[in-house]
């Protein structure tokens, strides 16, 4: 860590090497941060791209891009100052775009407690034709989180949901409060990666991304709870049709598979986590429509109470799932009634009049202990023409095209 005040006297020595491997597409890199005496402090090594939209002249587009190769690492990067200031990576690319990893710890873990995402509109090679030139800043939580002394690794796609922006991480490795300067041999895995046969799974931490996916207030990392024990994985959920109604007709169309990962102490006070898949056979299905809420409800006979709402962005003519809900009775459990709920999601977007599809299984963070497995979906809100799903907004792995 730097001394007190180092930061001003001395610049920071800040090390970016490039990596001759390609990621889906984006180029994997090593971001270093290192304080006044040449000590690393921060190492993170991963590919990204970014999935938004923004307004023309002919209306809505959506833009997917990549973190480039000759991205950089910022000077205002910092290895922080104890109880003053907490590390961050920043990073920078294109025509004044930043990415900044904000991280907090405890005694225990550490984690990128907060992920903030600037974007100018000016960028015209990103944004062409885009009517406003304004600068927009997006911030999420993440459930980017690792043991003190261990890095993060994640081989899966790690996406953290903002409210106009999708982030996504491909084959991350992250380290903060380094000891020796360099990565540590131990690692955390995230839970994305599922169980290892030489690492124990984490509890995740989210909300975006996450995913999650991620939850919409960044906190403090939690203290390193038990490694929960996973539970046999089912196969793949029933793929079903869900629809709702209301006085002016259909305000939902959808068509896909849900599992439910669930983390949680058992009686016993070791941590455990399932996956339950959601039953359509043995599923009641209800909803309600209104002009700017759309919800979608599922009661399943297991005593799990399901619930999905849908909102709008009427500048961008965009709905998309801005909240999943959750109570649940596990009788395993130290205490049965398991609830969780995110009302700051940003997933499954699409323009209106349009379906959203994706054949991948997508993962939607909803809490650290809680998320939402979609397999095979195809969904549209509010605006539903004779019953039949619109036009495809196709996003295949992090790309969203418009027929």
């Amino acid at each position: 860590m730097a001394a007190p005040g180092g930061a001003r006297r001395q610049p920071l020595l800040l090390l970016f090497l490039e990596l001759a491997g390609l990621m889906n597409g984006a180029s994997a890199a090593v971001f270093v941060v290192k304080d006044g005496s040449g000590t690393a402090c921060i190492m993170a090594n991963f590919s990204a791209d970014f999935s938004t939209n923004y307004i023309t002249a002919a209306g809505p587009k959506n833009v997917t891009f990549d973190l480039p190769s000759n991205a950089t690492v910022l000077n205002n990067s910092s290895c922080g100052k104890e109880n003053a200031s907490n590390p961050s990576l920043v990073i920078a690319f294109g025509g004044g775009h930043t990415l900044t990893l904000s991280f907090a710890r405890n005694a225990t873990r550490y984690s990128v407690q907060t992920l903030t995402f600037v974007y100018k509109l000016s960028d015209t090679q990103i944004f062409p034709s885009a009517i406003s030139n304004e600068t927009k800043t997006e911030k999420s939580a993440t459930d980017i989180m690792a043991d003190i002394n261990k890095k993060y690794r994640c081989v899966s796609s790690n996406q953290i949901h903002m409210k106009n922006v999708i982030v996504t991480f491909h084959n991350a490795t992250i380290q903060a409060y380094l000891s020796n300067n360099s990565f540590s041999e131990e690692e955390t895995r995230c839970m994305q990666d599922g169980p290892s046969p030489t690492v124990s799974p984490t509890t995740p931490h989210h909300s975006p991304s996450p995913p999650h996916p991620s939850p919409p207030h960044p906190s403090p990392p939690h203290p390193s709870p038990p490694h929960p024990s996973p539970s046999p994985v089912p196969e793949s959920p029933s793929v079903s049709k869900y629809t709702v109604s209301g006085t002016n007709g259909t305000c939902l169309l959808a068509s896909m598979g849900l599992q439910l990962n669930v983390t949680y102490k058992k009686k016993d006070n070791t941590t455990l986590t399932r996956v339950f898949n959601i039953n359509p056979n043995k599923t009641q299905v209800t909803g309600r429509c209104t002009p700017q809420l759309v919800t979608l409800e599922l009661q399943s006979e297991s005593s799990t109470f399901l619930v999905f709402q849908f909102g709008m962005n009427a500048s961008s003519s965009r709905f998309f799932l801005q909240e999943i809900q959750v109570n649940m009775t596990l009788p395993d459990a130290k205490d049965p009634t398991f609830k969780a709920t995110n009302s700051s999601l940003r997933a499954l977007q699409a323009t209106m009049g349009n379906s959203y599809k994706c054949n991948a299984e997508e993962q939607i963070w909803v809490t650290e202990t809680f998320s939402v497995n979609i397999f095979q979906v195809r969904i549209q809100a509010f605006q539903v023409e004779g019953d039949k799903f619109g036009s495809v907004s196709r996003r295949a792995q992090t790309t969203w095209t418009i027929p």
